[in-house]
């Protein structure tokens, strides 16, 4: 096992295709193929499965990642302090539910830890597709919620990705609407009250189970309904149409402007949101650094 193979295993995983990692690289496929082929030979396990919808990291290879980029990111810190050498371009992804405190917290981690190179994805994506990415390891770390309703479900999944939840706060159910809204000036609303505005939710494509809804009390019926796929299409829509959507009441003024507003939810329901990902399987620096940047985001006033 060469630190060349643990760079080829890395940049197969970020790119998800063979071919892609093998122009990145400047070798040939065939030979990052080979390399590959030996190394799970060499090791005994599978890194990645090969299906006619392109290449995943197996469970195995998803933990061996974790290991593999923590031995090349000591190694390049060695090579940079000694030899001089140019810092690798940083990589780190994440997948989340529509928050605004994760794009805080992302647009505090570049400003903070990124260097003159680095690639860096953040993923406002489905419910399913979160724990998908965290599971290939797509993405390093995953944030959703649970409560209830769909705790259930949710850690089934988790437990068998072997994924593991990591709360980030509870909180009270608040809907998000525009400060035109009649309802905006009541210190607290109730189902009934909502009912002749236009409900919002995020589409949820092939998994679009109550489980997986983004939204709290997702199996109540709604006269009027409204699903979106992108979070700015549900702020127009918020405003343009006094609509309303269901969420945590944490809102960030200083990427949302201040036309849009929590109001509390009378209800008995609380939602844990939370940051995922897998077991055993040790953060990234950047990683590490986005968690705390979560907590300072989630803490602001």
């Amino acid at each position: 096992m060469t630190l060349q193979q643990l760079k080829y295993v890395i940049e197969i995983a970020n790119r998800g295709s063979m071919n892609e990692a093998a122009k990145r690289l400047f070798i040939s496929q065939p030979s990052l193929s080979n390399a590959m082929k030996d190394l799970e030979e060499e090791l005994g396990i599978t890194i990645f499965e090969r299906t006619n919808k392109g290449i995943t990291l197996s469970k195995e290879g998803a933990e061996f990642l974790g290991y593999a980029r923590q031995v090349v990111e000591q190694a390049e810190l060695l090579e940079s302090r000694y030899l001089n050498a140019k810092p690798a371009p940083q990589h780190f992804s994440v997948s989340t539910q529509h928050y605004a405190f994760a794009v805080n917290a992302f647009v505090n981690l570049v400003n903070e830890y990124g260097q003159e190179e680095y690639e860096l994805a953040l993923r406002e994506t489905k419910t399913h597709e979160i724990i998908e990415d965290v599971k290939t390891m797509r993405s390093e770390i995953g944030i959703l919620y649970l409560n209830e309703f769909n705790s259930k479900v949710i850690n089934k999944l988790l437990q068998s990705a072997n994924l593991e939840f990591n709360p980030l706060f509870t909180a009270k159910p608040h809907i998000f609407i525009s400060v035109y809204n009649p309802l905006a000036k009541l210190p607290a609303v109730t189902i009934d009250q909502l009912r002749p505005y236009p409900y919002l939710s995020f589409e949820q494509g092939e998994y679009n189970s109550f489980h997986f809804a983004e939204e709290i009390l997702s199996t109540l019926s709604h006269p009027k309904s409204i699903r979106v796929t992108d979070r700015a299409t549900l702020f127009n829509l918020l405003i343009g149409l006094n609509g309303y959507t269901i969420s945590t009441g944490v809102l960030s003024a200083d990427l949302n402007g201040n036309e849009i507003i929590p109001v509390p939810l009378e209800c008995d329901e609380s939602i844990r949101v939370g940051w995922i990902h897998h077991k055993n399987v040790s953060l990234s620096k950047l990683a590490s650094a986005y968690v705390e940047e979560l907590k300072r985001a989630i803490a602001e006033p």
